[in-house]
């Protein structure tokens, strides 16, 4: 198959490029501008830059919609309930009917949903195993919501504490439970059809003797019983009573 490659198209083809080198330059004076207005918080940008997920950008979008100072908000929740990333509680007659999450600052909702659809496809770490774990249970929707609303929780506690953040590894919830961890291991080699066979259980310290509790530990003396005490009749008047013959 040929293909025509006429004047009118390199004509084409030349708008597109010079129309693309204009948007390009108005991006780059953008960020030039952006970058000078923002060079007073850099700190609180290098520390939200530290997230895995939020870069630069991502970060000046948080500076611009929550502001440097968190003694605005009382709390996280506070924070996430106005950027609504909180849970809904619609409830009837004690019942959850749903979960929704309520309307907010759209803005600082979007762009931290986008920060947590980039953490799910990071190679390791704990954002991306946590979005991997409501995703099994609650769907991917609600998946990228929960690691929105992580992020903000992050973000809003290194704002307001100037912490930096520490990565808690991938591996986190394993070795939070790892007995559940095992437990999960052993059924998918049972499925499997492998016979995981428990290791035994270490013998417990046999009991000590009592004469050796009793040289350990001294004796207590007992108790006086509570009431009150019984009469006691003396023995030489009991057999003085008792006629012999």
């Amino acid at each position: 198959m040929k293909a025509e490659f006429t004047e009118f198209h390199r004509n084409m083809l030349t708008l597109y490029l010079k129309h693309f080198d204009f948007l390009t330059g108005q991006v780059e004076w953008l960020e030039a501008k952006l970058t000078e207005h923002m060079a007073p918080y850099a700190q609180q940008v290098k520390l939200l830059d530290s997230i895995p997920g939020i870069d630069q950008i991502v970060a000046w979008n948080l500076l611009a919609e929550l502001g440097p100072d968190m003694s605005v908000f009382p709390d996280a929740a506070h924070c996430a309930s106005w950027a609504g990333l909180s849970p809904g509680t619609e409830e009837s007659a004690g019942v959850q009917r749903s979960g929704r999450t309520k309307k907010g600052n759209r803005y600082l909702r979007r762009i931290l949903t986008q920060a947590a659809w980039a953490n799910s496809h990071c190679k390791d770490g704990y954002l991306r195993t946590f979005f991997f774990r409501v995703k099994a249970r609650r769907g991917w929707g609600r998946a990228i919501v929960a690691v929105a609303h992580k992020l903000l929780v992050i973000a809003y506690n290194m704002l307001k504490t100037g912490e930096e953040y520490k990565e808690l590894g991938g591996d986190y919830f394993d070795r939070l439970h790892p007995e559940r961890t095992a437990q999960r291991l052993v059924l998918r080699l049972e499925k499997m059809g492998y016979t995981f066979v428990t290791p035994p259980v270490p013998p417990v310290r046999a009991e000590q003797p009592r004469d050796v509790v009793a040289q350990q530990e001294p004796l207590q003396p007992a108790k006086p019983k509570r009431g009150r005490p019984r009469k006691i009749v003396a023995v030489d008047a009991v057999n003085s009573s008792v006629s012999i013959g």
